[in-house]
């Protein structure tokens, strides 16, 4: 019994040993000067990294996502003779929700695996020893474009997501289904506001970029400087970010509609 109490002990203050060393290195990326010299050809370089190179997967989760979407939302309202009501469904479901959580999902597995295991590398080859070594600051020669780059990124694949996934609804409802076009885009746009529903997305792509992002470059910079430390670190960002992104959503949602 005492052994267990004292592993769970042991576990708990490790994890907020880590929570706090995160914060501190959260710290040291925000308050600094950025040299927008050196800055802007490497934050340059990491936007197509990150942002680039993920647009494929967003497109085509995207096409799929909202035709699923369309083609269940049109059986469930077809039961209760409000098929014409699928463009509301749809935008408001995937604007609000779907876009920016699942792009982020997409976003952590593919971007930010990819940046903890490159921080990590570097870390184990030395590389970041080396930048101390020679007076090169590697929080801004590598974390800092890296985090900006994933800002960045995240919200505006959230919107190329959201676009995609309502052409991919709306294929489904009006080319497949037989909805009417006009019914599908009219209800669309008097049901979907602006500033309610698509800036409150916008918000949650910019939340969930800044505690994705987070969780990648710190994974990475502060694993063991060894193959099975990378794959552990790696994985912890892929679990730890979907589960961050999960935990704020609900958190977003019920101070946006909830009334918090």
């Amino acid at each position: 019994m005492l052994n267990t109490l004292a592993h769970i002990g042991s576990k708990s203050l490790t994890s907020i040993q880590m929570v706090g060393q995160s914060g501190f290195f959260l710290l040291r990326v925000l308050l600094r000067k950025p040299d927008l010299k050196r800055l802007w050809p490497s934050l340059l370089t990491q936007l197509y990294y990150i942002g680039v190179l993920s647009c494929l997967i967003i497109i085509v989760s995207g096409l799929f996502i909202g035709g699923v979407v369309g083609l269940q939302g049109y059986n469930t309202l077809e039961k209760f003779g409000a098929g014409s009501q699928l463009g509301q469904l749809l935008a408001l479901s995937i604007v609000r929700e779907l876009g920016p959580v699942i792009s982020a999902l997409l976003f952590a597995g593919r971007a930010g695996s990819a940046l903890t295991a490159e921080i990590g590398l570097m870390k184990a080859t030395e590389q970041i020893d080396s930048m101390d070594m020679m007076g090169v600051d590697p929080m801004g020669r590598v974390i800092y474009p890296r985090f900006l780059a994933g800002i960045i990124s995240l919200p505006v694949l959230s919107l190329i997501f959201s676009a995609v996934a309502i052409y991919g609804g709306y294929f489904i409802g009006v080319d497949w289904l037989g909805v009417d076009a006009g019914s599908f885009w009219s209800n669309m746009q008097s049901a979907v506001h602006f500033e309610k529903d698509v800036l409150s997305g916008i918000i949650k792509s910019v939340v969930f970029a800044f505690i994705v992002i987070w969780i990648s470059v710190y994974q990475g910079y502060s694993c063991e400087p060894t193959a099975e430390g990378i794959s552990r670190a790696t994985t912890r960002t892929v679990v730890y970010s979907s589960l961050a992104v999960l935990g704020f959503d609900f958190l977003l949602t019920a101070m946006m509609i909830g009334g918090w």
